[in-house]
């Protein structure tokens, strides 16, 4: 036997025996199956009760509270005119009137428009009788796959109220003048709509053609 077989012995058990200290060998216990496999208890959302008008009418809702007003408005109420394109605000698809003014909804918590005044496109018309803007849409085909046309329709209505009010743009030279209807100032307004199939200037000749009829 050699002499490092001579100073390592290991008994039976389980006891090693080196220049007169010993060590005790021990075995780790197999990982409980089952305790490996559990998934930590995931916390449950918090819900919050909301109520506000849509389109002139009063709806009360329990929503998650990260819940936007565009998933409150499409997944809750079913309005799925407005349209859930980048989910960043930066498209425009999703465009909304709140109290008189445009938004990008999925930018806006649902729980945030307690009390208020929301109009969708489904609010703007009907079929049987169209706002406006929207007959200007079609007869100038302000439009293609028609997937940001709702939100343009309502940015465009919201707009030409804001040129109304006097609400200035990045185009003015002269910010207490009061604002144009001019295809420049339109466009600038406009700008934070997307239209991804590049039917701008149709778009453009409705908005005009109705601007002319409200001024």
């Amino acid at each position: 036997m050699s002499e490092v077989s001579q100073e390592l012995n290991i008994t039976r058990r389980g006891v090693l025996m080196s220049g007169g200290a010993t060590v005790v060998l021990t075995t780790v216990p197999p990982l409980d199956a089952e305790a490996a496999q559990t998934t930590p208890v995931q916390p449950k959302p918090s819900m919050m009760p909301v109520a506000f008008e849509v389109n002139g009418r009063g709806h009360e809702l329990e929503v998650d509270t990260r819940t936007t007003l565009l998933d409150a408005l499409r997944e809750h109420l079913k309005l799925t005119g407005t349209k859930k394109g980048c989910d960043h605000g930066q498209c425009g698809a999703c465009t909304v009137i709140v109290n008189g003014q445009r938004i990008n909804s999925c930018l806006s918590l649902a729980v945030q428009h307690a009390g208020d005044k929301v109009t969708t496109i489904e609010g703007l018309g009907t079929p049987d009788r169209l706002h406006p803007m929207q007959a200007a849409f079609i007869k100038h085909d302000g439009y293609q796959c028609g997937y940001c046309t709702p939100g343009q329709i309502c940015s465009a209505v919201a707009m030409l109220d804001e040129i109304r009010a006097g609400v200035p743009s990045h185009v003015q030279a002269d910010l207490t003048a009061r604002p144009a209807m001019s295809n420049i100032e339109l466009r600038e307004r406009m700008s934070g709509n997307i239209c991804r199939c590049g039917a701008y200037s149709n778009i453009a000749e409705a908005m005009a053609e109705v601007a002319g009829r409200r001024t």
